[in-house]
């Protein structure tokens, strides 16, 4: 059927079946035909069917284009044992310590940013993409100082994490180093001038820049007396309330059980111990006390000894084997004082309660010999001593 254009419409020969069945005969994919002396129109049958079908899905589905690395990926929340939350530690850490309407950090903490890079070794670790060596050797060393090796260096999709696996994976090739030498090197806390490059520059920044990116945080610019400089204030009030919640009931619940209000959704990887180590990381970084602004003296109080127990247990290796006598200068020195008078606070329950998030993370582990959350312990340890490291 010849239009009045000139041009014509022709049904294309072995089209699928939803185009035979078509009223008009008309195929969308077709292509104008020759015109010949009588009027009618010639047509090759193999240009028409690759003129119509080249690089479509619709000829059978044989040239789909996909990503290979979501092949990849395919199996990832099931090797590591659930799917990755929407924020990472380092990124909670950081809406406690941020002030929600300024959207600044407070000027006089020196804490976080030293916790912020241990908090980078912890994300990778529970993804499983770090581990510490196998070594029979390693246990007459702290956790702490245990060597640190890459077991998988595919990207996470996060930037910080990306920028420190390869950076850890190129290390390798020359000398595989510890946990507390990986967090010294990533916050830049060496005299060695050689390996001054390992410092991750801005991490505060990118972090809230991701933070943007993801709805939680909003850019603006204050005028701080001679200069400006680019603020990040709270924009999802409802995502920093949820992290003070989950805080807030797992530092203050008098029952062994671990409350579900303490942990991320169902089917999230690592929840116990993602909550052992927000808690953790947030009381090394200076910025638990934020979260605590509705409580009492006593109820903070017994809050803050409550993850002084928490970092104690965790800070060791197996989890939940610390002596209950604290050596000097070790995990539970903060808040030695605070117990005098407190009653039973730091008693029977309070250790009932450690002791049971202690269980709860046992029971996520692969194994008894995880070496991933054995790396966590060796991190926690550091955190745990970060006062009278940076004096």
């Amino acid at each position: 059927m010849t239009t009045t254009g000139g041009l014509s419409r022709r049904r294309v020969p072995n089209a699928s079946g939803s185009s035979a069945n078509d009223a008009n005969g008309d195929n969308w994919g077709g292509s104008p035909t020759t015109p010949t002396s009588n009027g009618g129109g010639l047509s090759t049958h193999s240009s028409i069917h690759s003129l119509s079908h080249a690089g479509s899905a619709f000829e059978g589905g044989s040239k789909i284009a996909y990503d290979p690395r979501d092949l990849e990926n395919a199996d990832e929340d099931q090797r590591q044992g659930g799917r990755a939350p929407k924020l990472t530690i380092m990124e909670e850490v950081l809406l406690l310590g941020l002030k929600d309407k300024q959207g600044y950090l407070s000027f006089w903490n020196d804490n976080i940013s030293y916790a912020l890079r241990g908090c980078i070794l912890i994300e990778l670790a529970l993804r499983r993409r770090i581990a510490l060596v196998k070594d029979p050797n390693r246990r007459h060393l702290p956790p702490a100082e245990r060597i640190v090796e890459v077991i998988d260096d595919r990207q996470t999709g996060e930037t910080l994490l990306d920028e420190t696996l390869k950076m850890m994976k190129a290390q390798e090739e020359v000398e595989r180093m510890s946990v507390n030498t990986w967090i010294d090197l990533l916050s830049g806390e060496t005299w060695n001038v050689m390996k001054i490059g390992f410092q991750l520059k801005q991490v505060r920044e990118r972090l809230a820049k991701g933070l943007v990116d993801k709805g939680v945080l909003r850019t603006e610019k204050r005028n701080f007396l001679l200069f400006d400089m680019a603020t990040h204030p709270v924009a999802d009030m409802r995502a920093k309330e949820t992290i003070v919640a989950r805080v807030v009931v797992l530092l203050t619940s008098t029952t062994s059980a671990v409350p579900a209000q303490a942990l991320q959704k169902e089917g999230t990887q690592a929840r116990h111990a993602r909550a052992v180590c927000l808690v953790c990381a947030a009381y090394a970084a200076s910025v638990l006390d934020n979260g605590f602004t509705r409580l009492s003296y006593e109820e903070r109080e017994a809050a803050f000894q409550r993850c002084d127990d928490i970092l104690a247990e965790f800070a060791c290796w197996p989890f939940g084997s610390s002596t209950s006598t604290s050596k000097a200068g070790g995990p539970t020195r903060r808040r030695e004082a605070s117990r005098i008078g407190m009653g039973s606070v730091g008693g029977v329950s309070g250790r009932e309660a450690v002791l049971g998030l202690v269980h709860e993370v046992r029971k996520e582990m692969q194994g008894e010999e995880d070496l991933c959350f054995e790396l966590v312990s060796g991190v926690l340890e550091v955190l745990s001593k970060l006062d009278s490291l940076l004096l």
